[in-house]
């Protein structure tokens, strides 16, 4: 897996908690460093990380505010039920369309691990030419899900940058994004 996008340019991550207790302090916040070091591992380079409160104004702010310092944006909490739970809603105000497949898959992934992942209401899409993705606030399922999300990230980020070709296995489903 390539941590490049076809431009041959690291692909530029920027990381969101989305937590009222860990902005607040009281309580530590492990996912965020998690998809850190999950990024990092990957060899992507991590361009932000940043914590905020279950307030879609502020979600909404640092989505419009980062986009155009990175290829990917991910946020981690406020994917579910709870009447705090916003950032679905403030990833849809500020995207330009979703992108409905990855957040399927990730549900989709998750019920391997628990039945509860189809409360998710965790969204993706797209500002400008960079990508959006909700993952959930559990330190597990961030793991669990960025294992799913990894390996289409260059190829995802390439499409935005306009880089269409694909290569001669393209038809037959292996897409290569090297």
């Amino acid at each position: 897996m390539s941590n490049e996008n076809r431009a041959g340019s690291v692909i530029r991550v920027a990381i969101l908690t989305v937590s009222d207790s860990a902005y607040h302090r009281e309580r530590e916040d492990i996912s965020g460093p998690t998809l850190r070091e999950l990024v990092e591992a990957e060899g992507m380079e991590v361009v932000g990380v940043e914590r905020v409160p279950d307030e879609k104004q502020e979600i909404a702010a640092w989505l419009r505010s980062t986009a155009p310092e990175a290829d990917v944006l991910l946020t981690c909490g406020g994917t579910g039920l709870s009447r705090r739970d916003v950032t679905p809603e403030a990833t849809v105000e500020v995207i330009d369309y979703q992108v409905p497949g990855i957040a399927e898959a990730l549900r989709a992934a998750g019920l391997h691990y628990t039945p509860y992942a189809m409360l998710s209401r965790a969204v993706a899409g797209v500002i400008g030419s960079t990508l959006v993705v909700n993952l959930p606030g559990s330190p597990a399922a961030v793991a669990q899900q960025f294992e799913v999300l990894a390996p289409v990230l260059a190829h995802a980020t390439a499409l935005l940058r306009g880089q269409t070709a694909h290569n001669d296995g393209a038809e037959s489903g292996s897409l290569s994004c090297s």
